[in-house]
């Protein structure tokens, strides 16, 4: 009997130790959790106090409360008159129209055969996976301003101008300029997401959907591959949005100057290097990147609501 009861509590013991000791899944989470707690949350919210200081990285800082964000309102004209209507030309344009193309791209490849597709595919993601110093010397080439420039040479050869353009220096032709190399390279990984979607849809989907009257490609699109891959269409929406409101280094590249000519092509992200790594004002820099975080995320919530269920 003594035996039985000595068995009996071991096994209490066993299957309270059992329940206490930790889920396997957290030592395969541990890394990514630290990783992600040291270089994102850790700065964010690090950026978060600092915008409410006066620190130029060299003294400790001073607390100011809401003074940065006061005069990113009230006291800086460039943010208010060049770099918020620029940012938000610049994020309405390539946002939806990068997302729209990265789509109709996606579909169309979709219809072809797997050789010629992976070939395409491949072609259409690579300028994404080119670093921006590389863009901004093919596309300096391109609208280079004398006559050497391919932009330049055609106009002339067409007699439609007789001196060149300086295209990157001249503010009516930057902004146009980087919202085209920006499109030639959003086909980054939201695209991957949507063409896999497309892929995985069942294609009995299609046969039934034939049967019961639809007719072109086109009625296929709206009414079946789009509700069936809205998670793939939230995350290239998320995609394209973080990349557009993160894109601030082509205008800086194209004209090889920070701010860019007449702030023409300056976005948040170069007033944020503007104030943080020229001028040495870390706390009104980390003021207008609490003020960016705040878009991304407002934007982002919006296309979660337009693809939620």
């Amino acid at each position: 009997m003594s035996r039985a009861k000595a068995v009996s509590q071991n096994s209490v013991l066993l299957r309270r130790a059992k329940s206490f000791s930790p889920n396997p899944a957290i030592w395969f989470l541990l890394p990514y959790a630290l990783l992600f707690a040291t270089f994102i949350v850790i700065p964010v919210v690090a950026a978060a106090a600092l915008s409410f200081t006066n620190f130029n990285a060299i003294q400790a800082p001073s607390f100011v409360f809401l003074d940065n964000y006061v005069n990113i309102i009230t006291q800086d004209p460039i943010f208010m008159q060049n770099v918020l209507p620029n940012t938000l030309t610049f994020a309405l344009l390539v946002g939806p129209f990068g997302y729209a193309l990265a789509f109709l791209l996606a579909w169309s490849l979709a219809q072809l055969p797997k050789v010629p597709r992976s070939i395409l595919t491949l072609i259409i993601y690579s300028p994404s996976l080119t670093s921006g110093i590389a863009m901004a010397v093919v596309w300096r080439v391109i609208f280079s301003g004398d006559q050497l420039g391919y932009a330049n040479s055609l106009l002339i050869r067409l007699g439609l101008i007789t001196n060149p353009i300086i295209f990157l220096q001249e503010a009516d032709f930057l902004l146009p300029i980087m919202i085209a190399v920006a499109l030639w390279s959003s086909m980054g990984v939201g695209f991957l997401a949507m063409l896999a979607g497309i892929l995985n849809i069942d294609p009995t989907v299609y046969e039934a959907a034939t049967i019961d009257g639809l007719k072109s490609r086109f009625q296929e699109m709206f009414y079946i591959t789009i509700p069936m891959m809205k998670p793939q269409m939230l995350f290239g929406a998320v995609m394209a949005v973080v990349n557009t409101f993160q894109v601030g280094a082509i205008g800086v590249q194209l004209s090889g100057a920070n701010p860019t000519p007449r702030y023409a092509g300056q976005l948040i992200v170069n007033h944020i290097e503007d104030y943080g790594f020229l001028r040495y004002e870390m706390g009104y820099a980390s003021a207008l990147s609490v003020v960016l975080l705040l878009f991304v995320y407002a934007v982002s919530k919006g296309a979660a609501k337009l693809f939620r269920e």
